[in-house]
């Protein structure tokens, strides 16, 4: 596999998608960072399960404790920012030819970015804690189109010929 800077589209496109997706995880880190209390609300709530239905055989699942919501968020936005960070070296590596790293490190960033809201908000949020069954504090669209939009650019990450196209 060569390392040489010529570029061809399939390199380009691994680029441009995995810098969009870098673009996209470092506004959302440095949002949650600088206007920390907007989503901190989103995360207790749907911690505390408090607009679901409250189906006693689910509220048991709820974490009321606001110390315990408040290192879930910040947990979250250190993977956020994690992610971001290694979606940029990626893009740099891949804008600069050396497609082995660009592909390896993208794929990690991308896979952080999937296992955040394919495993934290879909899975964790919207079925653990309920999520889908409120009508104020239900992030399952938003977190789906991102799932799906890291599985879109990892997959061209990995088509055949991105990493030596001329």
């Amino acid at each position: 596999m060569s390392t040489t800077n010529s570029r061809g589209p399939l390199s380009l496109a691994a680029t441009l998608l995995t810098g969009t997706v870098a673009l996209y995880m470092t506004l959302v880190a440095i949002g949650n960072i600088t206007d920390f209390g907007t989503n901190q609300a989103f995360v207790q709530h749907v911690l505390a399960m408090d607009t679901t239905f409250k189906d006693e055989d689910l509220m048991w699942r709820a974490i009321t404790s606001e110390g315990l919501q408040n290192a879930a968020y910040v947990a979250i936005i250190v993977w956020e920012t994690l992610s971001a960070l290694v979606l940029i070296a990626g893009t740099w590596f891949w804008a600069r030819g050396q497609r082995i790293q660009g592909r390896r490190l993208s794929t990690y960033g991308l896979l952080m970015v999937m296992l955040l809201f394919g495993a934290g908000f879909i899975g964790i949020g919207g079925e653990w804690f309920a999520m889908w069954q409120s009508g104020d504090w239900n992030g399952l669209d938003a977190a789906t189109r991102i799932f799906l939009l890291s599985g879109v650019v990892l997959v061209v990450n990995h088509l055949p010929g991105a990493e030596r196209d001329a």
